[in-house]
């Protein structure tokens, strides 16, 4: 009975190199390809400042600049949280969006175009990335790992110099109140407060460092003379001018190289805001950020809301609503970001 041949070693990578080329240009077009309605016009309520801006002036102390990341990957995600900011501000053409990204920025700029043809905003090419990558330690989520989720290291270097002050926002949350209430919040007049997030002092915040950090006294005193508490950074008030004042995007990175050296925490971009912020900021009340909805980052269980209003949700955490709902295995609070998602399903691209 004839046998065939084996493959030889060469052929096995060839196949090997074949899949993992498939595997790749089927994940870009399911990603590229999204199509996304187009959002209805916002107007100004009667009471607000008449602002007049061209097309491409971001320069404007009355208006409420919002700074984000959009990628591909989020991009569902991105568009639905520039929906519910529109929706519920009673300024929406007084509204500026700062947006950084690593991909494409004319497939990014006429995607917003096209779903959005009103909006005032501005694309920043992160072009630090592969330079940021080299500082990145692993931690125990993958896509914490990606080095646009560090860009918000670079935002006074990125956006100009006349932004004075900016609402970051995550792509995996909405608003349902009015984003200008947040951008108002008072930073005070001390020149070292640089931002306001809600904080969670209750967290057991030593847990975000090794033990190798804590038992090192020359590491750990660094939070000497401060009363530090975790605080989400997807959701923070910056003071863009004091930031590029104190140079804080050194100190950020100062902390990355020496992670590479010896491992002192474990959580992507996070501890290095942690230990050069916390304890030294404004507190915002946590309304701003019912953080937490999209689960645990190993199992991604469904979570409830904290106790208290609501200013805005947010799915951090391994599950994404987009996600569970298109695997129909939605969590029930997965249906309140499901109004703002302006995917065109291809029943909606037929009719």
């Amino acid at each position: 009975m004839a046998t065939s041949a084996a493959p030889k070693p060469n052929q096995y990578y060839f196949f090997t190199l074949i899949l993992h080329f498939c595997l790749l240009l089927i994940i870009s077009t399911s990603t590229t390809q999204q199509r996304f309605k187009q959002a209805p016009k916002f107007y100004n309520s009667p009471s607000c400042p008449t602002i007049r801006l061209s097309p491409t002036d971001t320069c404007s102390d009355e208006a409420v600049h919002v700074a984000m990341t959009l990628d591909v990957t989020y991009l569902r995600g991105s568009m639905a949280a520039i929906l519910s900011v529109l929706q519920h501000s009673s300024c929406p053409e007084n509204i500026i969006f700062h947006f950084v990204t690593a991909a494409s920025s004319s497939l990014l700029n006429r995607t917003l175009s096209t779903s959005f043809p009103y909006l005032k905003f501005q694309i920043y090419p992160f072009d630090d990335a592969a330079a940021v990558s080299g500082l990145i330690s692993t931690s125990i989520r993958s896509a914490l790992d990606c080095p646009l989720n560090y860009a918000r290291n670079y935002l006074a270097n990125l956006l100009p110099s006349c932004v004075l002050k900016i609402v970051y926002l995550d792509s995996d949350l909405v608003l349902v109140d009015d984003i200008a209430k947040l951008a108002a919040t008072p930073l005070g007049d001390n020149n070292n407060t640089v931002l306001a997030a809600p904080e969670y002092c209750n967290a057991n915040f030593s847990a975000y460092f090794t033990p190798s950090f804590w038992s090192n006294p020359s590491l750990s005193l660094t939070f000497a003379g401060r009363t530090p508490c975790y605080f989400n950074t997807g959701v923070m008030v910056i003071h863009l001018q004091r930031w590029r004042a104190g140079d804080y995007t050194t100190k950020i990175q100062e902390w990355m190289e020496l992670q590479k050296r010896m491992r002192i925490y474990e959580l992507g971009s996070l501890p290095p805001f942690l230990l050069v912020f916390a304890g030294n900021i404004v507190p915002v009340d946590h309304r701003w950020n019912q953080h937490g909805l999209g689960g645990d980052n190993f199992r991604g269980l469904c979570r409830d809301l904290h106790p208290g209003p609501v200013s805005l949700l947010h799915w951090s955490g391994k599950g994404k609503p987009w996600a569970r709902l298109d695997a129909n295995r939605p969590c029930p609070l997965d249906a309140l970001w499901a109004p703002y998602d302006l995917l065109l399903t291809p029943f909606a691209l037929e009719a």
